[in-house]
C-alpha cells in the first residue's frame, strides 16, 4: 500500500529551498531510500522537481546483523522530499526486493499514481553478513547476499522494465560499489554480488538499447555515515573487519588517494545526472564516485 507523508510547513519550501527543475516532469522509484544513499538521492531528486515513489524492506532481516531501513526512516525521507517539493508526489511502500509480488505492486503503484516511471534507482542492497573467509561462508549467507544484492536489482528491472521500454524511455541506475570493481579480502559474497550487478547493468543495457532505455551502475567508494541520512553501512564493513567504530574513518581516509570519504550527497549527485537528460547518450557505462580509490 502506498502512503503520502504530513503535509510540509508552508514555510518549508523555502527554508530548504525552490527544486531546480533538472528533473521536473519525471517521475522516479527509488529503492533502500530509508537512509543512507537512498535517503541523499531521494532528496536531491526532490530538490530536482520529480516525483517519488520510495520504498524499503521498513523491518529487519533474519541473517543481516545489524537494523535496516525502518517505517519511521522511511517516512522522515518522504518528510524531507515532501518539504523540498510541496506541490510534487512523493509516497512510500514497504517492500522487500527477494518478494517478485511486493516488487510488483512497488512498479504498479508507481504507474497508477505516476502514468509513467521514468527512473528506477536501485539503491537496497546489505553489507552483511561478510567478514569470512570464502570457505567459511555458509550458503544460508551466500544465498542471502546475493538475493537482495543483485537478484533484488533484477526483480525491479523486470517489473519496471516493460514500462520504460513502451513508453521509449528511462533510466535505470544500479548502485554498486568498489567491490563491484575490486576485490576485498572477507567479503566474497558482497563482492560477488556487486560483479554481479555491473554485469546485470551491462547486458540489461544492450537489451534496451533500442528501446531508448538506458543502463548504468553507479560505484561508491567509502561513504561516510552522515547522521542527517543516518547510514551505517561503512561502520558495518568496519565491524565485519573487526576495525574499531572509534577509529574506522580514519582506517578507510587512509585507503582513500584524495584523503577523504565520500560524502552521500557525491553520490547523489552522480544518481542525478545519470537519471537526467543530461546523460541521454551514456547506457551500460559504470561511473564510479570513489575518489579515486580503484584508479591505483
Amino acid at each position: 500500500m502506498l502512503a503520502s507523508p504530513p503535509p510540509a510547513p508552508a514555510d518549508a519550501a523555502g527554508s530548504r529551498g525552490a527544486a531546480t527543475g533538472q528533473l521536473a516532469g519525471k517521475a522516479a522509484v527509488i529503492t533502500g531510500a530509508a537512509r543512507g544513499i537512498g535517503r541523499a538521492c531521494a532528496v536531491a531528486y526532490a530538490r530536482a522537481g520529480a516525483e517519488l515513489l520510495l520504498t524499503d524492506i521498513g523491518h529487519d532481516l533474519a541473517g543481516v546483523p545489524y537494523p535496516l531501513g525502518n517505517a519511521d526512516q522511511l517516512a522522515h525521507t518522504a518528510r524531507l522530499c515532501q518539504e523540498l517539493a510541496p506541490t510534487a508526489a512523493v509516497v512510500t511502500a514497504e517492500a522487500d526486493v527477494r518478494d517478485l509480488d511486493a516488487v510488483r505492486e512497488v512498479v504498479d503503484g508507481a504507474l497508477d499514481r505516476f502514468g509513467r516511471i521514468d527512473i528506477l534507482l536501485n539503491n537496497a542492497g546489505i553489507a552483511a553478513p561478510s567478514g569470512k573467509t570464502v570457505q567459511d561462508i555458509t550458503p544460508s549467507e551466500w544465498e542471502l547476499m546475493l538475493d537482495v544484492d543483485v537478484s533484488g536489482a533484477w526483480r525491479m528491472i523486470r517489473a519496471a522494465g516493460s514500462a520504460m521500454a513502451a513508453q521509449r524511455a528511462g533510466s535505470i541506475i544500479n548502485v554498486s560499489s568498489t567491490a563491484g570493481l575490486v576485490g576485498y579480502r572477507h567479503f566474497a559474497g558482497y563482492v560477488t554480488a556487486k560483479h554481479a550487478l555491473i554485469g546485470l547493468t551491462k547486458s540489461a543495457a544492450l537489451d534496451f538499447a533500442p528501446f531508448g532505455v538506458r543502463v548504468n551502475a553507479l560505484c561508491p567508494g567509502s561513504v561516510r555515515d552522515d547522521g542527517a541520512a543516518e547510514g551505517r553501512m561503512l561502520s558495518e564493513i568496519a565491524r565485519s573487519l573487526e576495525v574499531p567504530v572509534a577509529e574506522h574513518e580514519e582506517t578507510f581516509v587512509a585507503a582513500q588517494p584524495m584523503n577523504r570519504l565520500i560524502e552521500p550527497e557525491d553520490v547523489a549527485g552522480a544518481a542525478l545526472w545519470l537519471g537526467s537528460d543530461g546523460s541521454r547518450q551514456v547506457t551500460g557505462s559504470t561511473v564510479t564516485v570513489d575518489g579515486g580509490f580503484t584508479s591505483r
